[in-house]
């Protein structure tokens, strides 16, 4: 039995980055041998085993066959006789096929050493094309690793666009596709796993309402990148920076925009209503992905309401009240934050805007402390009941907020 240190945890060990996880292959052994040896089964396809103490993964090497299509049509084998090299070549990018032994030294027999000082994400065989997955990951890791130079090479890029067009693509279940987007919305660049599927013609595929936003003109003295499609990829950009790591955010950021792409050509580059045009593809992306239910709330929310943001001195201690309570966020502030989160993204993905103050956040939240300080004891206490206890709050409210300074 030998035993080799794979995946992500070799790779991350050689770019000196954190290594969370930490995969197993072992060669030569048999189910009963690692249960002898006092591993617990797990592995529902193939032999997967959990070691006793670690509790880390340990597979036994295996190779996999293609048998339909999707990224469930696999048949794996596995048995004492699958060597490692052979293990290593069913895996995705070259980056992820490199073993280590137990005495420290390396096994990539493709190279994958030599990419990750190059800097690129290269498949390691053709067999990449049977996996749609592997597509979404591909763009997940350069969003990943974007701002270590990373890039996807050519000839992988070449496979991906003929799995688009071979219609591979179609067959990823909304699940998985979904997986690997909060996975890469999580990542320090976004905006880049939105660019290697827009290359690859994913996009319009996986994301039609999104791929609709490039080539659509916006007013230059507001969106100086006027691209709407390049405008999304730097508020992407902005909520990873404001938000390290925040899923839910980047999601808002994705979709904040999706009414331009419904513009009416002959108002072009102005977007009157682009809020309210773009709640219903909001809808339809969030439903067809099986979003999260806070995910397709909060997208909604922000799609609706991030001009109400951005004109919040403007706004009505009333228009401001509504605003709190269609967010929810007299009782869960935290939506708020999101809220803001995503507007200040909104504000500063534009050209020359990256560091512009956003001062409408503190605002809007001092507005839901002073609303949230009205109770309904004083109005209860003097005897009020029913539906004129609530008409006595709100109007209380809005009065408090109405006290709430503003920006000189």
């Amino acid at each position: 039995m030998e035993i080799y240190l794979v995946g992500g945890a070799v790779r991350d060990q050689l770019l000196g980055r954190p290594v969370v996880d930490r995969d197993w292959v072992v060669v030569g052994a048999t189910p009963e041998s690692m249960l002898a040896a006092g591993y617990r089964a797990v592995g529902k396809d193939f032999p997967v085993f959990l070691h006793g103490d670690s509790k880390e993964e340990y597979a036994l090497a295996r190779t996999e066959r293609k048998t339909g299509r999707g990224y469930h049509g696999f048949a794996f084998h596995a048995d004492p006789s699958v060597t490692v090299e052979a293990d290593l070549e069913r895996r995705d990018l070259t980056i992820n096929a490199i073993a280590q032994h137990g005495d420290g030294t390396l096994v990539d027999p493709f190279g994958g050493v030599a990419d990750i000082e190059a800097r690129l994400l290269r498949h390691v065989s053709d067999a990449f094309v049977e996996d749609p997955v592997r597509l979404l990951r591909v763009a997940r890791f350069a969003a990943r690793y974007a701002a270590l130079g990373f890039r996807v090479a050519d000839d992988t890029m070449a496979l991906m666009r003929r799995m688009v067009e071979n219609g591979e693509v179609d067959h990823l279940v909304p699940e998985r596709v979904w997986a690997e987007t909060r996975k890469a919305l999580a990542e320090p660049a976004p905006e880049v796993f939105v660019r290697v599927l827009r290359a690859c013609g994913a996009l319009r595929v996986l994301f039609p309402e999104v791929d609709a936003l490039y080539g659509v003109p916006q007013r230059p003295e507001f969106h100086p990148e006027v691209d709407t499609g390049i405008h999304m990829e730097m508020v992407l950009h902005a909520a990873a920076v404001l938000a390290p790591g925040d899923a839910l955010v980047a999601y808002c950021a994705l979709t904040h925009d999706l009414g331009k792409a419904l513009t009416p050509a002959d108002v072009l580059p102005r977007h009157i209503m682009h809020e309210q045009r773009g709640i219903e593809p909001v809808r339809e992306l969030s439903a067809r992905l099986k979003v999260p239910a806070d995910y397709a709330f909060m997208a909604e929310m922000v799609c609706k309401h991030h001009l109400n943001a951005h004109q919040a001195f403007e706004l009505k201690p009333s228009t401001v009240l509504r605003l709190l309570e269609a967010l929810g966020a007299l009782r869960r502030p935290e939506r708020l934050e999101t809220f803001l989160l995503a507007c200040t993204a909104d504000k500063r993905g534009r050209l020359g805007f990256e560091d512009a103050p956003y001062p409408q956040a503190d605002y809007l939240r001092a507005c839901r402390v002073a609303a949230g300080a009205i109770t309904s004891k004083p109005f209860t206490d003097a005897g009020l009941q029913g539906p004129a206890i609530g008409e006595a709050m709100k109007k209380a409210q809005a009065g408090a907020i109405a006290k709430v300074a503003k920006p000189a």
